[in-house]
């Protein structure tokens, strides 16, 4: 039989509320059971105004009307017995951080500050009582035979979640709870439906990760330098915000791939994103490229080179990611195939090019030195340097493993694939036996922009076909 530390006492909380998350949203009910470890010692329950209006769907659900809270205290009034009857104590609560973080915000608003541990029900009752149906506070009673008087109640919840916690600690025969309440412990900020193996488990590599629903589908997808880290911040602090709130309550189960390198896994990051469309990501735009490099021909039969915002449905030269970037490229190949400025464009002229780049042409209204022949010839020239005369190369990493090495290829300047190859790449290796031990992705905007800046920034890093190379350390 479980036993609670001595000299210990549990605040085991409910509260009823206008809406899903503390900041926007107020408290209607709460009601505080005092439990020293074998009994209710002490209770407070109360009805609060919530200073504002409680919508129909919640008042369907709690019974509490406008009308009844009309003539309660505002949770001001109430904030300092509150504070005096959670301080000290250990919080406990049927999905704790749900309740915390509105009494934590709230307090905070009143001029009250409250940090003391808490114990999750739902986690006990996982770890005490595994493989039960369900671990909601109405089935759990049901399949426990605990009675609830007032369901949806602050009063009746807290009263079936003290009888609730009482059994726990009677069952708790391995120390869950002890072990839960530790400082080292990261069971009071993990979700309610993860179990602490899955983050105990997560290696310090860099590499993406995926939260997964109770079915298993992939609800969010994100990449870590250290995996295990970058996970822990999302379950640290206290937000109440109501896209955190519902986010952390269907997180169940955690999977994840390693990379050997945080580039890599910004690629898979972006691959698994696009493959999967988790509801839980938001930033999906960022991969998406936003201008374009166009060709049209005027009524006067000359080719036109244009930028302008990139549209899905109509036919590209080049894509980018940045404007700047767009207006350099544009800039480049005016000097290097001597193309009319005024024939290329932003929408105005003057955010292409420099009025001094004009003297290259006769222009004021006078016709080009050039036929219309000439003139598309050299058109399509720069046309071409860009569609056909685009790098290829490697980008060696670190691999996963000793003896391994990462390897991202790039195709006329296009991604085409990356995975893992032996630490010796002998300078006999051909392109086509590269490309056969890497998975193929396609490709986006993003992703190149990713990769061009890497080559960039570590050029010891490229090797392209004929190059000898050694051995990565």
């Amino acid at each position: 039989m479980g036993h609670a530390a001595a000299h210990t006492e549990y605040a085991i909380v409910d509260i009823e509320t206008t809406g899903g998350h503390a900041s926007g949203s107020g408290i209607t009910e709460i009601a505080i059971l005092i439990h020293d470890g074998q009994a209710v010692i002490e209770q407070f329950e109360s009805l609060i105004n919530p200073e504002c209006p409680i919508p129909l769907s919640i008042q369907a659900m709690t019974g509490i009307t406008n009308e009844m809270v009309a003539d309660s205290p505002a949770f001001s009034q109430l904030a300092a017995r509150i504070h005096g009857l959670l301080a000290g104590r250990i919080f406990v609560a049927h999905h704790v951080n749900f309740d915390y973080s509105f009494l934590r915000h709230h307090l905070e608003l009143a001029g009250y500050r409250l940090t003391v541990p808490k114990l999750c029900t739902v986690r006990m009752s996982r770890k005490i009582r595994p493989g039960l149906p369900s671990y909601s506070l109405g089935r759990l009673c049901d399949t426990l035979g605990i009675p609830i008087n007032g369901r949806h109640r602050a009063g009746g919840d807290a009263q079936a979640t003290a009888v609730l916690f009482g059994l726990l600690l009677e069952w708790d025969n391995g120390g869950v709870i002890p072990e839960m309440l530790k400082k080292t412990s990261k069971h009071q900020q993990l979700p309610p439906n993860l179990p602490k193996e899955s983050v105990d488990g997560l290696p310090h590599d860099p590499g993406v990760y995926y939260f997964r629903d109770r079915g298993g589908k992939v609800i969010y997808v994100g990449k870590a330098r250290d995996i295990r880290n970058r996970v822990a911040q999302h379950f640290s602090g206290h937000n109440p915000n109501l896209q955190r709130q519902h986010f952390l309550r269907h997180i169940y189960s955690i999977t994840y791939e390693r990379c050997g390198t945080e580039l890599l896994a910004l690629l898979l990051e972006a691959i698994e994103i696009k493959r999967l469309w988790p509801i839980y990501n938001r930033a999906l735009k960022r991969f998406e490229p936003k201008f374009a490099l166009y060709t049209y021909e005027d009524q006067s039969g000359f080719l036109r080179l244009a930028i302008g915002k990139h549209g899905k449905y109509h036919q590209h030269i080049h894509l980018f990611h940045r404007q700047l970037d767009a207006l350099n490229l544009l800039r480049r190949l005016i000097r290097e195939f001597d193309l009319h400025p005024g024939f290329c464009s932003f929408g105005i002229r003057s955010a292409v090019f420099d009025p001094s780049e004009l003297n290259i042409f006769q222009v004021a209204g006078t016709a080009l030195d050039l036929s219309q022949t000439d003139y598309n010839q050299r058109v399509q020239s720069a046309i071409s340097q860009l569609t056909q005369h685009l790098p290829t190369f490697a980008i060696l990493d670190d691999g996963r493993e000793k003896g391994e090495q990462s390897c991202i290829w790039v195709e006329h300047g296009h991604f085409y694939g990356m995975g893992y190859i032996g630490s010796h790449l002998p300078s006999s290796y051909t392109p086509a036996e590269l490309k056969a031990s890497l998975t193929r992705y396609d490709s986006n905007h993003y992703m190149m922009q990713l990769i061009y800046n890497y080559a960039e920034k570590y050029p010891d890093k490229l090797w392209k076909p004929g190059q000898h190379t050694t051995c990565r350390k």
